[in-house]
């Protein structure tokens, strides 16, 4: 089995921890009584601070397929952070219709601009469909000369 890395460096921390503890308890029978109760009082102390491992268990095994995957049943979402997870989807929807509307808006000033220009100008609507007419404005050529 092979370990990774991490796991290799925690294993060697260990080990250099059991020799470092070893020689010095080595040198605990030569010590007067008040610093080898201190040192034991620190000893203590320094258990009770370090860092526990929480070891957590798959709660059941998903099947799909040719695979399987650990689940460990609720993580711990509480409300807030559920709502938290929400709000990026939320933004989002937001954001697209924001800018359908502006789209939107833009397309109505563009037709209006259109029309307003249509009904203003001196050639009849009926001359932008002719196909004549289109060949003629291509060419260069302008009505008032």
């Amino acid at each position: 089995m092979t370990n990774s890395y991490q796991h290799q460096i925690d294993i060697q921390q260990d080990r250099y921890g059991l020799q470092v503890a070893a020689r010095l308890s080595a040198g605990t029978q030569d010590l007067p009584h008040d610093i080898s109760e201190r040192l034991r009082a620190s000893r203590y102390q320094a258990l009770a601070k370090r860092k526990i491992q929480k070891m957590q268990t798959a709660s059941s095994v998903v099947g799909s397929g040719s695979s399987a995957s650990l689940t460990y049943g609720d993580e711990g979402l509480s409300f807030w952070s559920s709502i938290a997870s929400a709000l990026p989807l939320i933004a989002l929807a937001i954001g697209l219709f924001t800018i359908s509307a502006i789209q939107d808006d833009d397309t109505a000033r563009e037709i209006a601009n259109v029309d307003t220009a249509l009904l203003t100008d001196d050639l009849p609507p009926e001359a932008y469909a002719d196909p004549g007419f289109l060949q003629f404005v291509k060419s260069g050529q302008n009505l008032g000369q």
